[in-house]
């Protein structure tokens, strides 16, 4: 049974897992996402989904300490796409290339496990090799896209006068 376990936030910032009755910790819920656990952070009195909220709360947590994952310049770059007619488009296109690089970790390690007589070299060359054509593809359809997105229809131009008078 997967149900999606409910995760209470209360207005002192304290988390409740309902599923096990208990109070948890950000770094809890951090776990339930590793072992790959459906759940719904919930504020405790008016049921609005904070799941988002959280979520970016443990990653703004971990970016502070240790080594971090995003760059100043990457986060500057993202935060300039809010308000962007592209913003949309940019959130699908992070978590298309966020699973490309997931599938290709896993296929890497599916192939290191069964090496059969190739370097690891070899194999790093190879994945690179595939991983650059899948991006290069990926990089050609998301301009094409745009540039279809962008493009103006001729009969929007066709009946207005420029102001040198001519069509």
């Amino acid at each position: 049974m997967s149900a999606t376990r409910i995760i209470k936030k209360y207005p002192n910032r304290r988390l409740y897992d309902t599923d096990i009755s208990s109070y948890i910790t950000l770094e809890d819920v951090r776990q339930l996402i590793i072992d790959g656990v459906d759940f719904e952070v919930r504020d405790a009195k008016s049921g609005e989904d904070l799941t988002r909220t959280v979520l970016l709360q443990i990653i703004s947590e971990h970016e502070e300490r240790g080594q971090p994952m995003f760059s100043t310049r990457l986060l500057s770059q993202i935060i300039r796409f809010y308000g962007d007619s592209l913003q949309g488009f940019m959130g699908s296109y992070l978590e298309r290339s966020m699973q490309q690089f997931l599938d290709q970790q896993n296929q890497f390690r599916a192939q290191l496990s069964n090496l059969l007589g190739q370097t690891p070299w070899t194999m790093l060359n190879q994945l690179a090799e595939r991983n650059f054509e899948t991006w290069t593809k990926m990089q050609t359809s998301l301009l094409s896209g745009l540039r279809n997105q962008n493009a103006t229809p001729p009969s929007e131009e066709g009946g207005k006068q420029s102001k040198t008078g001519r069509r």
